[in-house]
């Protein structure tokens, strides 16, 4: 199924530096043009072990209380348990891992917090071909959720799947609900998206565009959530709820998020991996909201796995 000498590191290498410049343009125009002055600044880093990256990094804006977009290129000389869990034969073995991803975290409740990522991965084990897959995905995380954003963020996400196969949406949609999943509190992180790994079931272009569309696709989506709900006003009790339910998107990164554990077991940069976490979180213990709260219903009935597109536009 593989050709390994297809392998087109630079121009995936390429794609991946201009998504990340793209999609940090189009969140400062956010909030250059909400009145605020805080951009991405800009941190180049090289690994001791081999590659690096640049993050840039958004902290204290007016729309934006921080954002991290994050590009990285690494060299491995011998593979983590995280990698190799699925796939035996290249245990120990060097490799490369290249990839965008972004976690961000608005200020106003009534906006969502996102998260994208699309990534390359390719081992090289000791008298073998290379092995190579992709993944990646977009995935939305609101806390006072409208119906008609989450309609367009799925059927965004089902259109550029459709050129790939009638299929992909509906396994790659069903895929991100299982991953995004917080087992020891039995509900979605948010509403989903897409997620995939292993990538590698079609000929390496034809993955590689795939991922150009994902990457795209989430700029697309965010941006006109982003325009629709920054300025809209908010409450003293909506902000903490925002931060009540940011300590979830804590408690599902350090417990459960392979990309977290993989740059920890592989002694990656401390600052990049943990970019993730929210400027500010908090945790209450049992609280309770009334029955028929907006609160409420976001664990009720948002945070279940859906079919969105037929729910939502039969509504």
């Amino acid at each position: 199924m593989q050709n390994p000498t297809s392998v087109d590191i630079q121009r995936v290498r390429e794609f991946l530096l201009d998504l990340q410049a793209r999609i940090c343009a189009g969140l400062e125009k956010r909030e250059l043009e909400s009145g605020g002055t805080a951009t991405f600044e800009i941190d180049d880093w090289t690994r001791p072990e081999g590659g690096g990256g640049r993050s840039r990094v958004l902290q204290n804006g007016i729309v934006i209380e921080k954002g991290g977009v994050m590009f990285s290129h690494i060299n491995i000389s011998k593979l983590p348990a995280s990698a190799t869990e699925r796939h035996p034969n290249i245990a120990g073995a060097k490799a490369q891992a290249m990839g965008v991803s972004l976690v961000i975290h608005p200020k106003n409740p009534n906006v969502p917090t996102s998260h994208a990522n699309v990534r390359l991965f390719v081992a090289e084990p000791e008298g073998q071909d290379p092995v190579w897959w992709f993944g990646g995905g977009f995935d939305l995380t609101p806390f006072y959720p409208d119906d008609a954003d989450v309609l367009a963020w799925h059927q965004k996400a089902h259109d550029l799947c459709t050129p790939f196969g009638e299929q992909i949406y509906t396994e790659h949609k069903k895929w991100c609900d299982d991953y995004f999943y917080l087992k020891h509190r039995d509900e979605q992180r948010g509403v989903g998206g897409l997620f995939f790994d292993d990538l590698n079931q079609w000929d390496f272009e034809k993955c590689f565009e795939y991922i150009q569309a994902v990457g795209n696709g989430y700029l697309n989506a965010i941006l006109p959530i982003f325009q629709k709900h920054q300025n809209q006003p908010y409450t003293k009790a909506q902000r903490d709820f925002q931060l009540y339910r940011r300590g979830r998107y804590v408690e599902y990164n350090l417990v459960y998020d392979r990309g977290t554990l993989f740059g920890l077991q592989t002694g990656g940069r401390i600052e990049s991996i943990l970019v993730s976490m929210p400027p500010l979180a908090a945790w209450s213990y049992r609280p309770e909201w009334d029955e028929n709260s907006p609160e409420k219903r976001l664990t009720e009935y948002y945070l279940k796995p859906r079919d969105w597109l037929k729910e939502l536009k039969t509504q």
